[in-house]
């Protein structure tokens, strides 16, 4: 037991990514205010803390699976005690709280309902199928969400299309990740699209979310919110949405699904780089 292995059960690459986004919102809503590295300090360490907090009770209610399953994760090959992951989960959970409430009231609330879309998660919501798909998405879509209320520019309609077009993305890939996941799905008593539906109608499902992200990311464009840097970028994500879609209708398998749910979060970050670009220069 000892600190390699709570590093691990935070998960701290997924994290930075998060407290990333946050601040990517923050730019995106208000490229000139937000500069005030407090803030940007601030947003991302809420961000990185809860979702940190969602990696560490992820893995304490999916330890008894894990010890079949994954019994190399840090709980079950008792490189880190219960008692332990406990009190880190609620230091995480204390220090993401206090660091939002630097911000203002609106952003504690955020953070809050953040927090406990995590918790349900993990706790119940996961075994619900496409319900379950849809909380991992929002998460994905609130931290930039959360970067606007940060920088007092909450409504900024850029920001709210880069959270509703990551949303769809985001449900997208985890749909298609059901399709890989179906053996512990079973186990886990999880009703995935993929183990309820089969794959081939989990692959139209998540093609569908891949394609819609592509639309809703056409918004911008007809608003008249973007220019030149959004126009030569936002192509890059489309054309790896449209390959993800048609390919893994050609190959609803595991093994194209894993390849695919890879892809697409490199599309994500194409998106995210055309939007980020478009509201600083």
């Amino acid at each position: 037991m000892g600190i390699p292995g709570y590093l691990e059960i935070l998960r701290p690459a997924n994290s930075i990514m998060v407290g990333f986004a946050v601040i990517v919102g923050s730019l995106i809503a208000q490229p000139f205010l937000s500069f005030d590295y407090s803030v940007l300090l601030s947003g991302f360490l809420t961000g990185f803390l809860i979702s940190s907090f969602a990696m560490v009770i992820n893995d304490y209610y999916d330890a008894e699976v894990d010890r079949l399953n994954q019994p190399g994760r840090p709980l079950p090959s008792n490189r880190v005690t219960v008692r332990g992951v406990k009190t880190l989960s609620i230091l995480l959970l204390v220090s993401g709280l206090l660091s939002s409430f630097y911000l203002g009231f609106l952003t504690l609330i955020i953070a809050t309902i953040f927090a406990f879309i995590s918790w349900l998660y993990s706790y119940r919501v996961k075994k619900i199928g496409m319900f379950g798909n849809s909380l991992v998405a929002l998460s994905l879509a609130i931290p930039y969400i959360y970067g606007g209320f940060a920088v007092l520019f909450p409504w900024d309609e850029l920001v709210w299309f880069l959270a509703v077009t990551s949303f769809s993305a985001g449900m997208g890939r985890e749909i298609v990740k059901t399709i890989s996941d179906v053996e512990g799905d079973r186990l886990r008593d999880i009703r995935s699209v993929a183990l309820m539906l089969g794959p081939k109608k989990a692959a139209l499902f998540g093609s569908i979310f891949f394609l819609g992200a592509i639309l809703l990311s056409l918004g911008p464009l007809f608003r008249s919110l973007v220019g030149l840097p959004y126009f030569i970028l936002i192509p890059v994500p489309w054309a790896i949405f449209v390959y993800s879609s048609f390919s893994i209708m050609r190959t609803p398998s595991s093994q194209g699904a894993i390849r695919i749910k890879k892809l697409a979060l490199v599309g994500m970050m194409f998106g995210l780089f055309a939007y980020l670009a478009e509201g600083i220069l």
